[in-house]
């Protein structure tokens, strides 16, 4: 009996050292992914070049620059109009999905959200068709000329849209009847009760929906590159900077310029959840919407404008792809697609980032996974909970095009001896994974906080090791976040475009970058070819994921049911 004891004293031990090292190593591993290339970038900012000392010195001529002061408060601009015009768009639309009993709610969905799938440089494309100087509809638009800030802007509110949409339909998609009920006996009209009971509940989702719209404008330059013209922003000046110039040391500035809203959305976000009160108690009963003929035509009328547009912009970019010379010669034609013939990298490009964005898929939310599972659900591994959680948010308040600066300046330095995986694949898909980490993390969190910590505690009681109790109960639990997680993480790194665009090579061209240096040498119909195709590849992604989804589900989560 004591020999037996004995033994399983050793063998908990044992555990306890592995779920201890292994959330070590999830740690090491961010902060290699994370810390490493922001120090890095932080480091050369403050580096005088000329001097090698440091100092303020650097940052003070960068923003001497002419240009860069105008550059800065253009991005400011662009932020603001692009929010103003995005948020109440995306509230009506989210408010009419869910306040609403009108018909066809899940086309309208999968219209709306159908931005995701397309680089950030795709409506920019479009708009050049539409409204360009060779643009059917030229004269429609104001002043005569799609280049500039309104370019720009229309470009972000494509971009922007289903981002907002999908942080408002979760605010919205919760409410208590008995508040709405209470409003009426008291008299309140509908103008009232959406002051005192709809807009409190629903407005941290609104100021956290106008600060990821504010950030993703701010730190975009895909759009800018393409239809931005003489309008200068600051996320376009880091790229001219480092692949014009090849001046990194004014990148690194800019790139910690760009950090500076970024951080400050991210404290302001952090701030407004923690004021946050819980609008739904356990004695609530969920709002039933009634149909109102009137309201509901609004709703589906309204919707279907704004899904027709987003579906318009789309549609241009993929039929521009096949088309023999827009506007002049409208025969259908797949010489577009001859990629080789043009100045991208070729089908190798696009075979690349199927390559990359699979492995980000993989890679990733296995250290997603396991990392919220070692700090979420097993005590060992406790010691290390805070470092994981706070490297885990880390990436939220992180620009792509500052972390791919950062990657240039820590992993290309020849005394890290990591320095044979730049260059290579390797590095970006690293890159992608530290990109998309926070969200990926969030949703494996949210899963795993839904099952009982009694699963653990009976399976050390049965003297169960920790690693199967996850392989047979928690991982079979929580499939449909993980299959989640990779999809976000496919479809994010194939249309990508900040993060990868300073450590891609000759040799690593991926397809959203190609995009890029096709519109830039001027074949912008090959662009968007390859930018349909990227749409493609994601929608197909989307939809394998879904049938894989419900047939492991219908093994695995019969006991939803």
């Amino acid at each position: 009996m004591t020999a037996a004891i004995l033994y399983a004293v050793q063998q908990r031990a044992r555990s306890e050292i592995v779920a201890w090292g292994l959330a070590g190593l999830c740690v090491l591993a961010l902060g290699l992914m994370l810390l490493g290339p922001l120090v890095a970038i932080l480091s050369q900012a403050f580096i005088d070049p000329a001097t090698q000392q440091w100092g303020w010195q650097s940052i003070a001529i960068s923003l001497a620059v002419p240009g860069m002061w105008q550059s800065t408060l253009n991005s400011v601009q662009l932020a603001l109009m692009t929010t103003l015009i995005v948020l109440p768009l995306a509230y009506l639309y989210a408010a009419a999905l869910c306040r609403t009993a009108m018909p066809g709610k899940g086309l309208m969905r999968m219209l709306a959200l159908l931005p995701l799938l397309a680089p950030s440089l795709l409506p920019g494309i479009a708009l050049v068709y539409l409204f360009g100087n060779q643009g059917i509809l030229k004269a429609w638009f104001p002043n005569g000329s799609i280049y500039g800030f309104w370019g720009i802007v229309l470009a972000q509110v494509f971009y922007t849209f289903p981002h907002a949409l999908m942080i408002l339909l979760t605010a919205l998609r919760v409410a208590d009847a008995r508040l709405y009920e209470a409003a009426s006996v008291l008299g309140a009209g509908k103008i009232r009760q959406w002051l005192t009971v709809t807009l409190p509940s629903v407005r941290y989702g609104l100021l956290s929906a106008a600060v990821v719209v504010f950030t993703l404008v701010v730190i975009d330059f895909g759009a800018a590159k393409v239809i931005g013209g003489q309008f200068n922003v600051l996320a376009l000046e880091a790229y001219k900077q480092v692949i014009g110039q090849q001046n990194f040391s004014r990148g690194a500035v800019i790139g910690v310029l760009l950090l500076v809203p970024a951080l400050l959305s991210f404290v302001l976000d952090h701030l407004a959840q923690r004021k946050q009160q819980a609008m739904l108690g356990a004695r609530a009963q969920p709002l039933v919407v009634q149909r109102q003929p009137l309201r509901d035509g609004i709703a589906l009328l309204f919707c279907t404008l704004v899904s027709g547009a987003l579906l318009a912009i789309l549609g241009v970019a993929v039929a521009a792809a096949f088309i023999k010379l827009w506007p002049y010669q409208m025969q259908f034609s797949l010489n577009h697609f001859n990629f080789d013939d043009v100045d991208g990298g070729g089908w190798v490009a696009f075979y690349n980032s199927l390559k990359m964005s699979f492995a980000t898929a993989v890679f990733g939310t296995m250290l997603v996974f396991v990392g919220a599972w070692l700090s979420e659900k097993v005590a060992a591994a406790q010691p290390w909970r805070q470092a994981l959680h706070l490297l885990a948010m880390l990436p939220m308040a992180v620009p792509g095009l500052v972390l791919g600066l950062g990657y240039v300046f820590f992993f290309n330095h020849p005394s890290n001896p990591l320095h044979g995986v730049y260059g290579t694949l390797a590095i970006l898909v690293l890159c992608s994974i530290a990109h998309f980490y926070t969200t990926a993390h969030l949703t494996a969190v949210t899963a795993l906080k839904q099952l009982d910590r009694e699963f653990e505690a009976v399976a050390a009681s049965l003297k169960v090791p920790f690693w199967l109790t996850a392989w047979r109960v928690t991982l079979p639990v929580c499939l449909p976040a993980v299959l989640d997680i990779a999809r976000y993480f496919f479809v994010g790194t194939m249309t990508t475009v900040s993060a990868v665009v300073f450590i891609y090579t000759p040799d690593t061209m991926l397809a959203s970058v190609s995009v890029l240096n096709m519109d830039d040498a001027g074949d912008t119909a090959a662009a968007a070819a390859m930018a349909s195709l990227i749409v493609a590849s994601s929608a197909l992604a989307c939809a394998l994921f879904a049938v894989l989804s419900w047939l492991l589900q219908r093994n695995s989560q019969r006991w939803r049911s």
